[in-house]
């Protein structure tokens, strides 16, 4: 029988593996060309294609770390300019997303940090047009408030993605690419939090979880 652990951790390989297919490769692809490459002016273009890529891996690495990993080294709390400076690589950097960043605590825990970073992921994903990304976060009373707005030309977000961030997805039917958004129904489900998702008629993508804090 296999364990629905060890087949949820595959998955999210998966998904990061898919991930960094794409610059790994244009890694590869620079380093091949540089070897048989005289001219000055197509070596420095080969250059810059290589530190391009270096930095996208560099990046999605930083956020896969914080979003699927266990955030060690922080201790008990992920300090807020590291998410920030996180979701800012994933997206701003390739400057098809402007991220504004509505976070005044200074570090969060690391469970409402990676509910974040996971709600932003699916809503930058979702911005196939490029846009912009509004994150927030609200520790008031005994609650922690994550708000996550993705607006844009165009908005995608997979009836496959909506279902398992709803809960209407069972733990053998999730896959690579709902993984992520499984994941954030289950940790926030798992402290008797809640999900809010805007309607797929609305014009703007709205995801919203409280949580105890």
């Amino acid at each position: 029988m296999t364990d629905p652990n060890m087949e949820f951790a595959a998955l999210l390989c998966s998904r990061l593996c898919h991930d960094l297919l794409s610059p790994v490769g244009a890694l590869n692809n620079g380093l091949e060309l540089m070897a048989d490459e005289t001219d000055p002016e197509m070596r420095q273009r080969c250059l810059d294609l290589l530190g391009d890529s270096a930095r996208t891996s560099a990046n999605k690495l930083k956020f896969f770390r914080l979003a699927f990993g266990s955030a060690g080294g922080y201790g008990d709390s992920v300090p807020a300019h590291e998410a920030r400076t996180a979701i800012e690589g994933m997206y701003a950097a390739a400057g098809r997303v402007t991220v504004n960043w509505m976070v005044a605590e200074e570090a969060l825990a690391k469970l409402p940090a990676k509910i974040l970073l996971n709600l932003a992921l699916i809503a930058g994903d979702a911005l196939v047009r490029g846009g912009q990304l509004d994150i927030g976060a609200e520790h008031r009373d005994s609650v922690v408030e994550i708000v996550v707005r993705a607006e844009g030309p165009k908005i995608v977000l997979d009836p496959e993605l909506r279902a398992a961030l709803g809960g209407a997805t069972s733990s053998a039917d999730v896959t690579s690419r709902s993984a992520a958004a499984w994941m954030v129904h289950t940790l926030v489900a798992g402290v008797n939090g809640h999900i809010m998702l805007s309607d797929p008629a609305d014009p703007v993508l709205l995801f919203g979880a409280s949580l105890p804090a």
